[in-house]
């Protein structure tokens, strides 16, 4: 099967693999090629999959969609990491959340900013009636 993931700004994998495991809302479902073409809503978590070569490997996904159609399986996330093992996979998941987080509260803290400029200014221009 090919496997391409998909993020709103690149694809992290586009590989030939024999085994995908991944979590919808109801659990975690198994994909190998003779599998019956199928689509699924996935939840945050780990998608992990096996190469050709038998090598597995782990992505913590954000939620989004799964289509296996034939041989291709397309995977739509907003966001995703990539990694050989569990345990590095976690402390880079941790980095990549407290990266956002900061860039989140930082973005919330510009916001109010704009508006308490922008109720001042309007306040100014009712005063000068």
């Amino acid at each position: 099967m090919r496997l391409r993931v998909l993020l709103p700004a690149e694809v992290i994998v586009d590989e030939q693999v024999d085994k995908i495991i991944a979590e919808a809302a109801n659990g975690s479902f198994c994909l190998l090629p003779r599998h019956i073409d199928f689509v699924s809503a996935l939840v945050p978590g780990i998608l992990s999959f096996v190469s050709i070569e038998g090598r597995e490997e782990f992505l913590a996904v954000d939620e989004g969609v799964l289509v296996k159609y034939g041989q291709t399986v397309l995977v739509s996330v907003r966001d995703a990491v990539r990694g050989a093992d569990l345990g590095h996979l976690v402390e880079t998941v941790k980095k990549e959340f407290h990266d956002v987080s900061e860039k989140q509260r930082m973005a919330r803290t510009a916001v109010a900013r704009i508006e308490a400029n922008f109720v001042k200014r309007f306040m100014e221009l009712g005063e000068g009636r």
